[in-house]
């Protein structure tokens, strides 16, 4: 049966736990009982029905789960939990499957517990400056749900219309705005969650800084390995008086990172900064025809916010910056569509690549913005040595990178070159002070990178940490760890009434 037997990538390549036997021989028995919990629709076992749920963005490693439960309720997730948490079931927490880093990648032993089916805001608080919203709600309906009244939810990455609020807690997702206006750690003010016992846990609330430990802070990026979110409250801004924006393009893109960094360097935090390279721009313009220059090696694209009297002043000590640096093109949008059709493009670079390469691989590292000049010049060395073409899309002002690697997965041995390029870039992220993701996620992209970032006893802290909430390796197994060790390896670690508690340090 097609369900049980891994594809060649998940099994070979990503070295995934080989299925266990003895859980795929029960498969009936968890069918049957999950369906007692979850009646009607809810429980999907069809080999063809679950084809739908065998990747998500990261498409090119696929695996059929076992099993696909959609939940409508708190208590039917608590339930389904603590089912699972009994027989040794493993658990894969799914949101839209927008995830580029293989976040839900399924096991062909365990279960997609999908919360696409948590699809409503529950409660819009404006003297608070919060809503509430289930996991399932898209990034941008929280926008749309506020914004008759003047508001909008800040982070907004480029997927906003199909990527879901929990998918963004699990990744710690960020988008075009979050130079100034934060990743969403910084605009996540509350969760509820069910832990692998089925136990419902509240953190913060609508309140800022809740007492005791962050622990918000910790499942916020935490990839579905600590527990299933089944509620967010978010911060809510008003609207900005003046919003205007600035093209420049430039002969190389050396002199747009330092653009980038001349314009930190004056002080000015910008609501956002991208670049796009010359192979992404042609591409955006193709696809969506909103006036980019074509005869630029890299375009910014930098948003001023504010009162009008701060947004005009600011844009014309841009302006200066950017002729300092070198700038050949020069745009300033003078209405609100001019501006949206500037983003216009930029939003779009994802799909508009993929109109000009069969596959492209999409990756997600973060640097000092002061390396991003010395970066780029390494990734065409990079890009030239191995013969594939790289799309350059990032967010410039806060060093977040995102390489598009062009290949064709029906060439032999060209996914295999276009994963060791990546590795490459990550590699020299890393070396330069940055970081594996920056908003993307672990996942089993970078599993196998972890330890060029970190250290044995810094991932074994991390181990702990997870251990803490799912003691048997429940939750998402094979993702973001490159070797797991046993609980008991690791020493003891555990939640207790609802805190973080190390009992071998409390003696002292």
């Amino acid at each position: 049966m097609a369900f049980a037997h891994a594809s060649r990538y998940v099994e070979a390549d990503m070295q995934m736990p080989p299925p266990d036997a003895a859980l795929l021989a029960r498969r009936p028995e968890f069918v049957s009982a999950l369906r007692a919990i979850v009646p009607g629709e809810g429980v999907i076992d069809d080999d063809a029905e679950l084809a739908a749920y065998e990747c998500d963005g990261l498409t090119a490693y696929r695996q059929r789960p076992m099993i696909v439960v959609l939940p409508e309720s708190v208590d039917q997730v608590s339930r389904v939990l603590a089912y699972c948490h009994r027989e040794g079931l493993k658990v894969v927490p799914r949101g839209a499957g927008t995830s580029l880093s293989g976040g839900s990648l399924p096991l062909a032993d365990g279960i997609i517990l999908g919360m696409g089916k948590f699809n409503r805001v529950l409660e819009v608080d404006y003297d608070n400056r919060c809503a509430v919203v289930q996991p399932g709600v898209t990034n941008l309906a929280v926008t749309q749900a506020v914004a008759q009244r003047g508001f909008y939810y800040a982070p907004d990455p480029s997927s906003q219309i199909a990527c879901s609020i929990g998918g963004n807690v699990a990744e710690n997702s960020g988008g075009v705005h979050c130079l100034k206006y934060g990743m969403t750690t910084n605009n996540l003010l509350g969760v509820e969650m069910v832990l692998i016992d089925g136990t419902v846990l509240r953190l913060g609330g609508k309140h800022l800084d809740p007492e005791g430990l962050d622990l918000l802070g910790v499942v916020c990026g935490s990839e579905g390995l600590l527990g299933v979110v089944t509620e967010v409250t978010v911060r809510i801004l008003q609207a900005p008086e003046a919003q205007r924006a600035l093209l420049m393009g430039f002969a190389d893109v050396e002199a747009a990172g330092a653009c980038v960094a001349a314009v930190i360097a004056a002080g000015i935090i910008p609501a956002g900064m991208e670049m796009m390279d010359r192979l992404a721009i042609a591409a955006a313009e193709a696809f969506m025809k909103v006036g980019y220059p074509l005869d630029v090696e890299a375009l910014l694209i930098v948003e001023l916010d504010g009162p009008p009297a701060e947004v005009d002043h600011l844009i014309e000590v841009v302006r200066e910056i950017g002729d300092r640096c070198g700038a050949t093109y020069l745009r300033i949008s003078t209405n609100e569509a001019e501006r949206l059709g500037f983003w216009a493009g930029r939003k779009a670079a994802f799909p508009a690549v993929g109109r000009i390469s069969a596959d492209y691989y999409c990756m997600d590292g973060t640097i000092p913005r002061a390396a991003l000049p010395k970066v780029l010049t390494r990734m065409n060395e990079l890009s030239q040595a191995c013969g594939l073409r790289i799309a350059n899309v990032f967010h410039a002002g806060d060093g977040n990178l995102h390489p598009l690697i062009l290949y064709d997965a029906d060439k032999p041995g060209e996914l295999d070159l276009a994963e060791k390029l990546g590795a490459d870039i990550l590699t020299l992220c890393v070396e330069v002070g940055g970081v594996l993701t920056g908003e993307h996620g672990v996942g089993v992209e970078k599993r196998d990178l972890m330890e060029v970032q970190f250290g044995p006893s810094d991932l074994d802290q991390q181990q702990r940490l997870k251990c803490a909430f799912d003691a048997d390796g429940l939750l998402n197994p094979g993702k973001v760890f490159p070797k797991l060790c046993r609980c008991a390896e690791l020493g003891r670690v555990h939640i207790h009434g609802g805190k973080l508690r190390f009992p071998e340090l409390e003696r002292f």
